[in-house]
């Protein structure tokens, strides 16, 4: 990594772009960074992902590749060098859904619209070969995030999450276990871009999806409107469910069901991710967003579906109140008031 700041000199001299003036763009939750790249009036975007990491930079540019080819959005692959995870990527502009939104709130059901008919067209098509492809068993373990760093962090100790696997699990079997889809994994305002300029499905722009894999049809859905960062209108809400799930002929009830179950697990698995970036990667900033996910966890579990899991839920997790807050962030290795 000391070797890093050369390395990116030497793949930008190569890509043609070496002379390009550069200033950050963004970071994440993972250890990837971007860097905009200004030569005349060309842009482009410099995607830093050092190897070893979570994520695979040819993950990134298989699956935008894939995207692409269904005449998505997603950003052209202009330079590459993946052994040391460097991607030179098109520049999409800045219009995110989320900035967007900030300025005029208004707008929300103009810009979800065509994201959700993004997701019906990426499901109805094919998908590429290869994808993880986990059982209903695997997604409620992976909702044990809620469990091991949540409920460990808030209480000190790890509660025995047998009854709590067993009923998410049986719950996703009987509700979330049909055909499998392609899904894009963080599907939300911050990685959607508006590009107006082009048409149809075209307009909505694609970042963030090198977790692609198979899944759930209301996965993305739940990702898009349930989102963790900002809250959506009740009525924008319902009204995307519906246009979801009249496209795809899906009977309204079952689909109901369907959604909440997703949401569940999600929100599950949110809470400990986000609890863990406190206390592993010293990143306390995502506590603040655990009190709205908390609140979509409350909304999902009132489906009459998840009566059991509910249950279970309000036993072993307890609620996000400040001083439980205050309590992990006290943990986190940045934290001042330790």
């Amino acid at each position: 990594m000391a070797d890093r700041p050369a390395e990116i000199t030497v793949f930008l001299a190569r890509a043609g772009w070496g002379r390009a003036g550069r200033h950050h763009l963004a970071g994440d939750a993972s250890d990837r960074r971007y860097e905009r790249l200004r030569l005349g009036a060309a842009t482009a975007v410099l995607m830093d992902n050092p190897p070893g990491g979570a994520d695979d930079p040819a993950a990134f540019a298989s699956m935008a590749r894939h995207l692409r080819s269904l005449g998505l959005s997603a950003p052209a692959i202009l330079a590459e060098d993946l052994s040391r995870g460097f991607l030179l990527l098109e520049d999409l502009g800045d219009d995110v859904f989320a900035r967007l939104l900030t300025a005029d709130p208004a707008r929300e059901a103009e810009l979800y619209a065509p994201a959700v008919d993004v997701l019906l067209h990426l499901q109805t098509a094919s998908h590429p070969p290869g994808l993880p492809n986990l059982s209903a068993r695997d997604w409620a373990t992976a909702a044990g995030f809620a469990l091991d760093w949540y409920a460990f962090a808030a209480r000190g100790a790890k509660p025995d999450g047998a009854d709590f696997h067993a009923a998410l699990a049986a719950a996703l079997t009987a509700h979330a276990d049909g055909p499998r889809v392609l899904i894009l994994r963080d599907y939300h305002a911050e990685n959607l871009l508006w590009l107006p300029g082009r048409e149809g499905l075209a307009r909505v722009g694609l970042l963030d999806f090198q977790l692609g894999q198979l899944g759930q049809p209301g996965y993305d859905l739940v990702s898009l409107l349930q989102d963790a960062r900002r809250d959506v209108r009740p009525e924008t809400e319902a009204a995307m469910i519906a246009r979801f799930a009249n496209a795809a002929g899906a009977d309204p009830s079952a689909f109901a069901a369907h959604y909440a179950t997703l949401g569940a697990q999600r929100a599950l698995r949110i809470l400990g991710v986000f609890v863990r970036l406190c206390l592993v990667a010293g990143k306390p900033q995502y506590l603040r967003l655990i009190p709205r996910v908390w609140g979509q966890l409350q909304q999902n579990l009132d489906h009459p579906a998840l009566t059991d899991l509910r249950a279970i839920c309000n036993r072993l997790l307890p609620a996000p109140s400040p001083e439980l807050l205050h309590k992990i962030e006290r943990q986190c290795p940045t934290s001042s008031s330790r």
